[in-house]
């Protein structure tokens, strides 16, 4: 079964910009949202601005696409907790999410079937102490989103 997957930490708000965040934190972000971005027609509806780094590299296990997040940030705990605290305190916060498209049969970025018997299995991962002791200590949430893009045409058959 075909399966694409990333993960991302992110620092969210509907006030502070995400240019604000990286200037308190002193981290380059990966990629960023503007609130209001999303939507243009009839008018703009505010989507929040989000601060974040992304691990997108296919072929790894999301709890390792996690680890390396947490690395790059690891050093930055207390400042980005300190942010967190803040944005939390007005509707904002962090979260690490997850997203995971199953049967994406159109994307040729990765597959869970091994092929070769060092070919890692995708399917399965976990949080160790390291990342939930990161996830606590900067007050984030966990959101793990799963899409199975099997079309409608293959549920008939």
């Amino acid at each position: 079964m075909p399966l694409r997957q990333y993960a991302y930490f992110a620092l969210f708000s509907g006030h502070v910009s995400a240019d604000e965040m990286t200037s308190q934190l002193g981290i380059t972000p990966d990629e960023v949202s503007v609130r209001g971005s999303r939507f243009t027609e009839p008018k703009a509806i505010p989507a929040g601005h989000r601060w974040k780094v992304v691990c997108r590299e296919p072929g790894l296990c999301v709890d390792e696409q996690i680890a390396r997040i947490v690395e790059r940030l690891r050093p930055c705990t207390d400042r980005i907790a300190e942010l967190a605290g803040r944005l939390a305190a007005d509707d904002g916060g962090a979260v690490l999410q997850v997203v995971r498209y199953f049967n994406d049969t159109g994307q040729d970025e990765s597959s869970s079937r091994p092929e070769a018997p060092d070919t890692p299995n995708l399917f399965g991962w976990h949080l160790d102490r390291d990342v939930l002791g990161f996830l606590t200590a900067v007050g984030a949430e966990l959101d793990v989103d799963e899409y199975d893009m099997t079309g409608d045409d293959e549920d008939a058959g």
